[in-house]
């Protein structure tokens, strides 16, 4: 079942009412997924700073002193904001492998949900508009960005099992479908080095594009691979710091649809997920097709 959001804006005069927007399309999409929900949205980055979006079962005792913690690990430059179980921590990127260690030695408990210059990711287990209200969403602008409502067939109803995952420095990606092979990718992508989290065929994945991005290859390569290489049948919808692609296995059993007009591009699985968003009665509307990668960028 599960989900899938997003939307692209072309328009800067729009970004205000992005977290608005993305939050409208993932509650409309409830039915399709409501054990947990998940956004990842795209800011405007700034020279030099990184951020990472920390996340903790206990934020009371986690994030309590948090700064003061990492203060010697950033040179002073670390500042956190608090948005109900997640934390965005921002600090100068020269300090990001030595704020890394800091948060492994003084806070095993928490977890990263994302790095980058850009991208913030809130995910938790519950209705999408309980999700978007605890971190309040609504409020938030961004350039772009991905959202997921979650229904669990091959895992847990966690949190670190929800969508979206996020393997690479401002990269995430959302699901709808079931790989049938990630079990030997992720053998062999931990032989390559990366780390995984959870056992959701998702984060394989994920990691498997970082790992393409890795060796060279642009996103559109990337997702081109995927087709060959996941078995299974999947929609994908993947966020980068400048734009955001969408490629369908083979077969395209998943529902998907997208718009398209002057000020934006969009997805959702349904689209019903699309009729609220501004001048959509005139947008060009259409079905993916299988097995083509598509995407926009800024």
């Amino acid at each position: 079942m599960c989900g899938i959001v997003g939307l692209f804006l072309k328009d800067k005069n729009l970004e205000p009412q992005l977290g608005a927007l993305l939050s409208d399309m993932l509650i409309i999409m409830s039915d399709r997924g409501p054990d947990s929900a998940g956004i990842a949205i795209y800011g405007t980055p700034a020279d030099g700073v990184d951020k990472l979006t920390l996340q903790s079962a206990d934020p009371r005792a986690d994030f309590t002193g948090l700064e003061e913690i990492l203060a010697s690990a950033s040179g002073e430059t670390a500042k956190v904001t608090v948005r109900s179980t997640h934390a965005v921590v921002t600090f100068d990127s020269e300090y990001l492998i030595a704020i890394r260690s800091a948060l492994a030695e003084a806070c095993p408990n928490i977890r990263i949900m994302g790095s980058g210059e850009s991208v913030e990711i809130y995910k938790e287990v519950g209705l999408p508009k309980d999700v978007v209200a605890r971190f309040d969403i609504a409020a938030m602008s961004g350039s772009h960005g991905i959202g997921h409502t979650r229904m669990a067939t091959e895992s847990a109803v966690t949190t670190l099992g929800a969508h979206p995952f996020s393997t690479g420095a401002d990269q995430c990606l959302v699901h709808n479908g079931s790989l049938s092979n990630h079990n030997n990718l992720r053998r062999d992508l931990k032989r390559e080095g990366m780390i995984f989290e959870t056992e959701n065929d998702t984060e394989v994945a994920a990691a498997y594009l970082t790992a393409k991005l890795a060796e060279g290859k642009n996103l559109g390569e990337a997702l081109n691979g995927a087709v060959d290489d996941l078995d299974g049948f999947f929609t994908f919808v993947v966020g980068t710091k400048s734009g955001f692609g969408v490629v369908r296995d083979a077969i395209a059993c998943k529902p998907a649809v997208m718009a398209e007009t002057d000020q934006y591009v969009a997805f959702g699985s349904e689209y019903r997920a699309l009729v609220n968003l501004p001048g959509i009665d005139t947008a060009r509307v259409w079905e993916p097709e299988p097995a083509t990668v598509y995407f926009w960028e800024h």
